[in-house]
């Protein structure tokens, strides 16, 4: 189950990387822009939950779609381009086994525990 699940995920940011393709944007954005989500992490500066909040907005891929589909409906590519960065790197983490943030610690995902927290 976990490669099939790791097999969808990479279909995902393949499809995001079709998708932005077919925008107006230098690949170098898609490059440049690919560890942005990950400035969702500076919450933790404020705790594990502002920084799991944060970090979660910035991986949820429903708000990726969401971001990409206003795009889509009101012609703006910066919208569009959002989307499909916060897709594929969500994709892209979740691939390596990085997941959403539960409020108690950052090492705590929705994938299970990662990091030194983590039990082989």
């Amino acid at each position: 189950m976990k490669n099939l699940l790791k097999l969808e995920e990479l279909f995902l940011l393949l499809l995001a990387i079709y998708l932005f393709s077919r925008l107006d944007y230098a690949w170098w954005w898609f490059v440049v822009l690919f560890l942005a989500p990950d400035l969702g992490m500076i919450g933790y500066a404020a705790g594990p939950g502002v920084g799991a909040v944060a970090y979660n907005l910035l991986h949820h891929k429903g708000v990726a779609i969401g971001f990409y589909l206003i795009g889509v409906m009101s012609g703006g590519q910066l919208l569009q381009l959002m989307g499909l960065i916060m897709l594929a790197h969500s994709s892209f983490d979740r691939i390596l086994g990085y997941g959403l943030k539960y409020t108690d610690a950052f090492t705590h995902t929705h994938l299970g525990m990662i990091g030194p927290a983590a039990k082989h």
